[in-house]
């Protein structure tokens, strides 16, 4: 089986020592992406605002392997706040608008996230 590191161009600078993502056959392993803006490595304000960052960095980070967010088969939200799931459950269903049927998700709330981050995503997609 091919396996290769992904690290997109257009998405923020990891945080720790991993990959953006992880290509191993046909199956792309995407690393939890927050709501940090590319070019300054910051957090956006608000977890609404952070929860379409973190999709959009998402969405740079598929494109740049050659997917789209129509081979996401499996996302794992996390949450500093369990009382922000409507507000991000909303901008969630934003993003899959496009698409027939949702990719099978998580949400779980945690004790904190990375630069004190609201709101991270990660992805399983398939070709």
């Amino acid at each position: 089986m091919n396996k290769q590191a992904i690290i997109a161009d257009k998405a923020p600078a990891a945080v720790g020592p991993y990959s953006h993502a992880y290509l191993a056959g046909e199956t792309l392993y995407v690393s939890g992406q927050l709501g940090l803006i590319p070019e300054t490595g910051e957090l956006e304000q608000g977890v609404i605002e952070q929860a379409k960052r973190g999709l959009d960095n998402l969405n740079a980070i598929l494109e740049y392997a050659g997917f789209t967010r129509k081979d996401i088969v499996k996302t794992t939200i996390f949450l500093a706040d369990m009382s922000d799931f409507a507000n991000v459950n909303g901008i969630y269903a934003e993003f899959f608008a496009d698409q027939a049927e949702y990719p099978a998700r998580s949400c779980v709330e945690v004790a904190a996230l990375p630069k004190a981050a609201l709101f991270e995503i990660e992805a399983v997609a398939v070709k």
